[in-house]
């Protein structure tokens, strides 16, 4: 299966969030990405539930909707009601990651768990059957724009052994950095979802700008 691409609406513009929704409709991404930071567990507040329904109503794909907050396990039905396709809570921000993981499956929404830079794939060894995404951080949480971080390709590689071995159907998705100078190198290590923010709105044509990322 090709990889997909989910700009990361974090670096849209937010006066203009309507047509920049519009314009992804139009555009070969496959997914949405949405930010959603507390300024606790991460040093930046990005956008809530209101504006996040106020962006469902103009989009046409699914909604990957991060959750960089601590305790998740209190907005899961929220974030259904929201639109969310895919909901992705952090391992480092939950006590009863089994438990959180169920509770989004049971809402209908896909179940994904993100890992900081710091956090090794291996802590995800007794429960990758139950994940059906793994977000890796290849830059820290908080703010878009930053510089990628070159051991990601690594811990993709080992948790694409981790995923095979085990058969599991899990996804790989990479989210910080990414621009057309690194997305082939993650795909052949193993990534199967590529999260671009910068990369894509401040590009001078997003649509092409996906376009490549889509053709890589």
């Amino acid at each position: 299966m090709s990889h997909l691409i989910a700009p990361s609406l974090l670096a849209c513009d937010f006066g203009n969030v309507q047509a920049e929704c519009e314009m992804l409709n139009s555009s070969d991404c496959d997914w949405y990405h949405i930010d959603v930071m507390d300024g606790v567990f991460v040093p930046n507040i990005s956008f809530g539930i209101p504006v996040i329904k106020a962006m469902n109503k103009h989009t046409l794909k699914p909604l990957d909707v991060h959750l960089m907050i601590v305790d998740p396990d209190r907005y899961i039905k929220t974030f259904k009601d929201c639109g969310a396709n895919i909901l992705t809570v952090h391992y480092e921000a939950c006590n009863h990651l089994h438990r959180t993981l169920q509770a989004i499956k049971d809402e209908g929404m896909k179940a994904g768990v993100a890992l900081n830079p710091h956090t090794p794939v291996e802590v995800l060894e007794s429960i990758l059957h139950d994940v059906d995404l793994v977000c890796l951080m290849s830059v820290n949480p908080g703010f878009g724009g930053q510089s990628f971080i070159e051991n990601t390709y690594k811990k993709v590689e080992t948790l694409k052994s981790m995923i095979t071995s085990r058969g599991c159907e899990t996804k790989i998705e990479i989210d910080g950095g990414v621009t057309s100078e690194n997305a082939r190198a993650l795909i052949d290590a193993g990534a199967d979802v590529l999260v671009a923010g910068s990369f894509v709105f401040k590009s001078s044509n997003p649509i092409e700008t996906i376009a490549a990322l889509k053709a890589c």
